[in-house]
This record gives structure tokens, C-alpha cells and sequence, in this order.
């Protein structure tokens, strides 16, 4: 008779592990290329840099994970876009360095492993790395009970990209009288979350599948929407028309990121009349009895990046990416402005 694990009656199951990881393998193999070198099972992934495009390469790395909208997910279920949730949101913040990306690396902790949520997370990544051109490398399952619940998991992502030297985008040319264009986000993102949480489903007692007024989706399908990929935009824009900074709207809205790459002598002016803000966040902030002034530091208020460049480029831009919308612009000054028209 076999003895029982007490490692597992301890509960840490090496066995749960190892059942999904050939499926894991088959996943991450559909994203490889000619560059990852390694085989499956090896302790550490390898991606051949020889023959890269870029003449002066400079490696560009990022890591992140996607905060509490992993409990949403428990709770509804549906795992698949937490994975690509996560690989998109690192390719943006790259993306802000002007780089593309190589390859990606996942670290998955839980309280207890449950197959379905593990491939369902690596399904997501796969097809994001895939649709990025990107190979998803290595990663890492935990499973950690005296940290996390038995229904409960985090996920966090490394990205590596690759720039030109010459191509690294700084923001250090960015000056007065710069356009500042945005796109429009698919919703939350991967910010917000734990105040979203708060104020829909503690305060007013919303369930997931519950369609609140003036939503045209369930309230799950909406706070699940994955955090939207900027590359192939990017990469339009950039091949008509120099870009002098990026940053990603994740966290502290438009200040907290849009600061992080002004020169000390520009100011960027935002107007947010200029574009129709979700009915999300609108539901947000009246539920919430939330200001103005709060709602743009927590949320992406429905622009997930803007691209930084000359205003006698911003009508090609627009010309290969039509839904790029002027949001603002470059004045003399320092730091970032929302102005207000009601």
C-alpha cells in the first residue's frame, strides 16, 4: 500500500503539479521560435539574441502582476483572460521604452492548485504571446496554503524586449506645443480593482451577473474585459511618424504616468471632454460618491496609453490608427494638468 503524502496532508500536492505541466509545455511550445533554445523542464529558459534586426540592441525588461482583479475571477469562474490580462499589461509598460517584445515568464502562487484555473491562466498567456510575437519561456506554479485561501491565487508576469539604442524612446524631445494622443482602453485594465470591488459589490450589492443601468453587458463580462494590447498601434504610428514618449495610463492615472517621462520645462495638458468616458466608471463614481479628481488618479477613465510626438505628425498618425484621439497637448510648464469643462 502506498503511504500518504505528508506533504500533501500538509497541503502542498507535487502530484497536481506535475499532471498539468506536460499541457503547460504543449501551451507555451505554440509561441516558440527558432530563438528559445531550451527544452522542455529546463531550469531556466534560453533565448538566442544572435541575428536580432536591431543594429545597437538594448535588452528592455518589466515585471507585474494584475492586483485584485483576480478575485473577480475566482468568483466568476474565468481565468482565461487573467492571462492575457497580465502578458498585455507588460508589453504596454515596455512598449513606453519604444521596445518590442522577445520573450515572457509567469509566476503562479495559490492556496491549493486547481487544474482548470492553472491552464486556463496559460491558455490566456499563450494566446497573448502568440498574438504579440512573443515566446512564453518559463514559469513557476507554487502552491502555498498557509499564505493563500484554498480558492485563491496571484499571478505575476516578466516581460524581456528588445530596442534599438538609437530608438529608445525617453520623452527626452518631448516639447511645447507636442500633441498628445490617446487610445481608447477596453475598460478597467488591470487598475482599480480593489475600490471597483468595494464600491459595486460590497456597497450596493451588485452580483457578477447582474447588467447595473447603462451597462449593455453583465457586470462580470464588463470587469472582466483583459487589459487591451497597444503593440500593433504602436508600431503603425511608429512607422509614419517619430513618437517622443508613451506612457502607459495604468495606476495614478494620467499625473501619476505622464509625469514619469515630461522633461523638467513641459507641461501636459489633458482634457478629458475630448473623449466619451465609459459608463463604467461613470457607475463607479456615482455609486462610489467619488470625486472628479480621485476617479482620474485611480482609473484609466477609458484611455489606456498615449503616444507623445510632434503636432505636424499627428494626422498621419491618425491616418493608420483612426481611433487615436487628441487628448492634449505639450504647453510650457511642469507636471500634468487635467482641465475641467463641465
Amino acid at each position: 500500500m502506498k503511504q500518504k503524502s505528508r506533504y500533501a496532508e500538509s497541503g502542498v500536492d507535487i502530484e497536481a503539479g506535475d499532471r498539468v505541466k506536460k499541457r503547460i509545455a504543449e501551451l507555451a511550445r505554440h509561441t516558440h521560435c527558432d530563438k528559445v533554445l531550451h527544452k522542455d523542464g529546463a531550469f531556466g529558459g534560453l533565448f538566442a539574441l544572435k541575428g536580432l534586426k536591431e543594429k545597437n540592441p538594448v535588452l528592455v525588461s518589466s515585471v507585474d502582476g494584475v492586483g485584485t482583479k483576480v478575485k473577480l475571477a475566482c468568483a466568476a469562474g474565468r481565468h482565461k483572460g487573467i492571462g492575457a490580462d497580465i502578458v498585455n499589461h507588460c508589453i504596454n509598460d515596455i512598449l513606453a521604452c519604444g521596445a518590442r517584445p522577445l520573450f515572457f515568464l509567469d509566476y503562479f502562487a495559490c492556496g491549493r492548485q486547481n487544474d482548470e484555473v492553472v491552464l486556463q491562466l496559460i491558455e490566456g498567456m499563450s494566446d497573448a504571446c502568440r498574438a504579440a510575437g512573443m515566446a512564453l519561456i518559463g514559469g513557476e506554479t507554487a502552491q502555498m496554503p498557509d499564505v493563500y485561501a484554498a480558492d485563491e491565487y496571484d499571478v505575476a508576469g516578466t516581460i524581456v524586449g528588445v530596442v534599438d539604442e538609437l530608438e529608445i524612446i525617453n520623452g527626452k524631445d518631448i516639447a511645447p506645443g507636442d500633441s498628445i494622443l490617446g487610445l481608447p482602453s477596453s475598460g478597467l485594465h488591470t487598475n482599480g480593482y480593489t475600490l471597483a470591488r468595494k464600491v459595486l459589490l460590497e456597497e450596493n450589492g451588485f452580483r457578477l451577473d447582474d447588467i447595473p443601468k447603462g451597462l449593455s453587458k453583465t457586470l462580470g463580462e464588463e470587469l472582466l474585459t483583459p487589459h487591451r494590447s497597444y503593440l500593433n498601434e504602436f508600431q503603425k504610428i511608429r512607422a509614419v511618424a517619430p513618437i517622443k514618449g508613451v506612457a502607459h495610463i495604468t495606476g495614478g492615472g494620467f499625473e501619476g504616468n505622464i509625469s514619469r517621462i515630461l522633461p523638467d520645462n513641459c507641461q501636459a495638458a489633458i482634457h478629458p471632454n475630448r473623449w466619451q468616458t465609459p459608463q463604467i466608471f461613470r457607475l463607479i463614481q456615482d455609486l462610489g460618491r467619488i470625486s472628479w479628481e480621485e476617479m482620474h488618479r485611480v482609473f484609466n477613465m477609458g484611455i489606456g496609453i498615449v503616444f507623445i510626438l510632434s503636432a505636424r505628425h499627428e494626422e498621419k498618425a491618425k491616418e493608420v490608427c483612426p481611433e487615436a484621439i487628441n487628448i492634449g497637448e505639450i504647453t510650457a510648464g511642469s507636471g500634468v494638468t487635467l482641465i475641467r469643462e463641465d
